[in-house]
């Protein structure tokens, strides 16, 4: 997705499926080979590639895939492959992970200040600025040669908009190299 000259690509969307009926742990774990783990059971799936957790409600999490659709197609394996019923099966979206690229190198070091928008702070462990983006309401991850990774993210739309912010906010405050 290309917004103001920058492309965002999503990375995962964590997405959670709430079946009629709750999906059973141990069918999971008999029948799939699925993995207990305290609370959830974990089971990866290759084709569509996905992790799949079954939390303590018996919901369905999808983590590892980058559009709603595919999320949905792995939930709907599970529950074919475990002979349940995956009509009415009911969708809530959760983080997107998103990644893009300013194209040009940053000042990471200098971006330790408030901003229109939300405040940065260097993270040296990390090597990178993390800006708590109170604008679009998200976080945002930038390393000295423009890469960039938008995490908490509701939608890939806000991600895209809080790119062209920060690319205007970084441009006005000099912070490009």
């Amino acid at each position: 997705m290309a917004a103001g000259g920058v492309d965002v690509r999503v990375e995962n969307q964590l997405v959670r499926f709430v079946p009629k009926s709750p999906v059973s742990h141990d069918a999971v774990v008999s029948q799939l080979a699925g993995q207990k783990n305290g609370n959830i059971v974990v089971k990866a799936l290759e084709k569509p590639r996905a992790t799949i957790v079954i939390d303590e409600e018996g919901r369905i999490v999808v983590h590892g895939t980058n559009r709603v659709e595919i999320a949905r197609a792995a939930a709907k394996e599970l529950l074919l492959r475990l002979g349940l019923d995956e009509s009415g099966l009911q969708t809530e979206l959760g983080p997107v992970i998103a990644s893009f690229n300013f194209e040009q190198a940053v000042d990471v070091e200098a971006m330790n200040k408030e901003f229109t928008g939300g405040t940065s702070t260097f993270d040296q462990r990390l090597g990178c600025a993390i800006i708590q983006d109170s604008r679009h309401n998200l976080k945002l991850y930038v390393w000295p040669n423009g890469k960039c990774v938008a995490s908490d993210a509701r939608h890939p739309n806000m991600v895209a908009m809080s790119a062209v912010f920060w690319k205007t906010q970084l441009q006005e405050n000099k912070i490009f190299v």
